[in-house]
């Protein structure tokens, strides 16, 4: 414990921010694999979007209070949480780097944040909610054959291991034509080549890693593969499953009906989508435009907050994910509406550049980042970010919803 604490004490001071772990990470992952991280589809604006958008969020301070006893804890569905801040689901976390999804399970549990691990993770649910208990959600895949067989053997799987929450991924109707995948042979299945090699070769920490770990495989899908089914069979499960796709509304309504706990929708964008999701007794919305990673079109998640919120009013729990790197992007989506962020990529950054204990120090960056920003701001608790003065000229109005829909 003391050398880890001596380590990230180094790394606070060396690397005192998220975005300049990239480069690090980079010298210690291979260029497929950062590619899989970092990338997006298409020509990649929607992700250079996300985080331009955040950039140009200005916040007026208020000066003159109190601030030596700034609260960044928050209660998500009657949860008290270090902070507004989650584990955002990445899928094959495991290929970035090995053995992710366990040192994310211990980074929520020893610091009291959210993980929603992906149906796509490198380590199952049921590991997962056992490594943090209380701080586990899961991020639901659909799987459309059988009448969602599978997708409901999921849902009954998390209720099993006590997972707080069920998070539903709506925006994956088709699979993304990534083309930093593709051109690396990621898609639509791993494949061994020269180049891969050599790239790994020249990445000796990483292959260190996959000796301990093991080749990250979906392990979620092995109770509907053969017993002892290998990596090629468990890839191939995904994809002829149509991993994501098929998740109407009335499959939202049936496993709201079957989910008893916190329900949320991942990938709402559009106000009317969200309303729809209210009407069907959602407890939660993720606005999120899936890390840039499905539609190159979509707007920036941070300029449809504000009206997403609206549409569903105050008490709902709204999140938010896309582009967040710092404790200043969180305070950015409390004041526009947020009751959170999600946070992915960063994470990952973190792992990729120094191993398990990655986590835990971007972590406690951005906690700490948020903590400053908050005081700098004039607000002592989470709830002061709704009385902040904004300024949000990208920001998506209610009235532009209208006009489109009359003329529709």
């Amino acid at each position: 414990m003391a050398d880890r604490d001596g380590r990230l004490a180094r790394w606070r001071m060396r690397y005192p921010t998220v975005a300049e772990l990239e480069g690090l990470a980079r010298r210690r992952v291979p260029s497929f694999a950062m590619d899989f991280l970092v990338g997006g589809t298409g020509d990649e604006a929607c992700v250079s979007r996300n985080r331009a958008a955040l950039g140009k969020v200005e916040i007026v301070p208020r000066y003159g209070v109190d601030v030596s006893a700034v609260d960044v804890s928050t209660e998500l569905f009657g949860v008290r949480h270090a902070a507004p801040l989650a584990i955002a689901p990445i899928g094959m976390d495991g290929a970035v780097w090995p053995g992710a999804s366990r040192s994310l399970a211990a980074t929520a549990r020893d610091l009291n944040l959210v993980y929603m691990p992906s149906t796509m993770a490198a380590a199952s649910l049921e590991d997962i909610a056992a490594r943090a208990p209380g701080q586990a959600w899961f991020q639901l895949y659909g799987f459309p054959d059988d009448d969602h067989r599978v997708t409901f053997d999921l849902i009954a799987r998390a209720e099993t291991a006590g997972v707080n929450a069920l998070a539903v991924t709506l925006d994956i109707p088709v699979p993304a034509r990534r083309i930093r995948d593709m051109r690396n042979g990621l898609l639509p299945q791993f494949k061994v080549t020269p180049g891969k090699v050599a790239a790994m070769l020249a990445r000796p920490v990483w292959l260190a890693a996959v000796a301990r770990e093991g080749l990250p495989q979906v392990v979620n899908m092995r109770p509907y593969c053969s017993k002892g089914a290998g990596k090629g069979e468990l890839d191939r499960f995904v994809q002829q499953g149509r991993a994501g796709s098929g998740v109407t509304w009335d499959v939202i309504a049936r496993i709201r009906e079957r989910w008893k706990k916190p329900l949320l929708v991942k990938g709402i964008l559009h106000p009317r989508d969200a309303e729809r999701a209210k009407a069907l007794g959602v407890d939660g919305i993720v606005v999120s435009n899936h890390g840039g990673r499905q539609f190159d079109a979509a707007p920036a998640t941070i300029d449809m907050l504000p009206a997403v919120r609206a549409a569903v009013g105050p008490q709902m729990t709204v999140l938010m994910d896309g582009g967040i790197l710092s404790g200043l992007d969180i305070l950015r989506a409390l004041a526009l509406g947020a009751d959170g962020v999600l946070a992915g990529r960063a994470f990952m950054l973190g792992l990729a550049a120094f191993g398990a204990d990655g986590a835990q120090h971007v972590a406690r960056t951005m906690i700490e980042e948020l903590r400053i920003a908050m005081a700098q701001a004039g607000i002592v608790d989470v709830q002061g970010a709704r009385t902040l003065a904004v300024r949000h000229k990208a920001a998506w109005t209610a009235d532009e919803f209208s006009v489109r829909e009359k003329s529709s």
